[in-house]
């Protein structure tokens, strides 16, 4: 733990230090400043806009209180949905609006992320009101280990994470739920796996499922009748979240998993992959299932494609064209990508998603959301 970011702090006239924990690689905060009760929500908005980060002490319910008065008061400052702009200030396109969301997105979490906890070695938390996040922390860090300081507002996240961990999430596809991990990518839009359950099989002895995370894909093509399917993926958290679900299933002994960054050895006659669809930078590694700088995993499953095709096999290209409407990528770079490759299209199945956010008109990003298409694009070696 030697190399682990450490947090110094004041307290009572004496200094101390802590490991810092952030799941986004934030930096310890450098000014830290002991607050509890009697610190109100303007107080604390001002320090943390300031960037002076506030180490509760206080009810941990009072906490959960100012958490939320901070939000509030980062809303107001904000300008929300198209028609509340001003000519003046209204974005000139969906582009613009998209990084001027993802700015406000990033100070939002900047502020919020200020008001922190001190968390001691068995995960408890000492403060009045404080619940237990014991479950929730070693499933997320492991078993406990020594004090550390983190955000509130990741420390809610865990506990979130442990929740949906332990309800799952239902996916029609499958007829079955999937229990995502802490950092993993959870399968909550279902439209692209009802393509996958619909698309027709190119064989049924081999595939590959570029990506796995949650192993839903690696999941819905056993159930579909594959004999074996190669599913890979380079971070371990999503490799241990693909094995539990697929051991809770009954499938594991169908699947093999490898931690890989793309491609297993060999050739299959169907490689699927879904990869991350907006090229942008993300801010947090669980952002790294929605956001591909650059488009790098896209463009690196294209490149390998043909080399990993059995002779009459198909790669399935799973990816919404949302980057499209927001100008980040262009339909024909794609086709180009395509081509570059060595590959032909030889059929897409497209279909609309239908989460609540493609009717939110307050959503900065509605217009591109309400145009968005998911698709399944068929490639074939030209």
């Amino acid at each position: 733990m030697s190399d682990a970011p450490m947090i110094r702090w004041s307290e009572d006239g004496t200094d101390h230090t802590a490991l810092w924990r952030s799941e986004a690689g934030l930096p310890p905060p450098k000014r830290v400043l002991v607050a509890d009760d009697t610190l109100n929500a303007d107080q604390a908005y001002r320090l943390a806009c300031e960037g002076t980060a506030l180490l509760w002490r206080g009810d941990f319910h009072n906490g959960r209180q100012l958490l939320q008065a901070l939000a509030r008061r980062i809303e107001r400052k904000q300008p929300k949905g198209k028609g509340k702009a001003s000519k003046d200030t209204a974005p000139a396109s969906l582009t613009q609006a998209f990084h001027l969301h993802r700015q406000a997105q990033g100070q939002r979490a900047r502020i919020l992320a200020m008001l922190l906890i001190a968390v001691d070695a068995d995960y408890r938390v000492n403060l009045r009101r404080a619940p237990d996040f014991s479950a929730a922390c070693t499933e997320a860090y492991g078993p406990a280990g020594e004090p550390f300081v983190v955000s509130l507002r990741e420390l809610q996240a865990l506990v979130g994470a442990h929740e949906w961990r332990k309800k799952g999430v239902n996916i029609p596809a499958l007829g079955a739920t999937i229990h995502p991990h802490y950092g993993v990518f959870s399968p909550l839009r279902g439209e692209y796996l009802e393509l996958l359950a619909q698309a027709p099989l190119p064989a049924s002895d081999l595939a590959f499922d570029i990506g796995t995370g949650s192993g839903v894909i690696a999941a819905l093509l056993t159930k579909r009748g594959l004999a074996k399917v190669v599913a890979t993926d380079l971070d371990p958290r999503a490799l241990a979240c693909a094995r539990e679900n697929l051991e809770r299933l009954g499938l594991a002994a169908r699947v093999e998993l490898q931690q890989r960054d793309l491609f297993p050895e060999g050739r299959a006659p169907l490689v699927v992959c879904n990869p991350p669809w907006v090229p942008a930078k993300p801010s947090s590694p669980i952002e790294y299932a929605v956001f591909d700088p650059d488009s790098r995993m896209l463009r690196g499953f294209l490149a390998g494609l043909k080399d990993h095709l059995a002779p009459g096999g198909e790669g399935w290209l799973i990816i919404s064209d949302l980057a499209e409407h927001l100008g980040l990528r262009s339909r024909q770079q794609l086709l180009d990508w395509i081509a570059a490759a060595g590959l032909e299209v030889a059929a897409r199945h497209d279909i609309r998603p239908s989460h609540g956010k493609t009717r939110d008109a307050d959503d900065p990003l509605h217009a591109a959301r309400a145009a968005e298409v998911t698709s399944l694009w068929r490639l074939r070696a030209a």
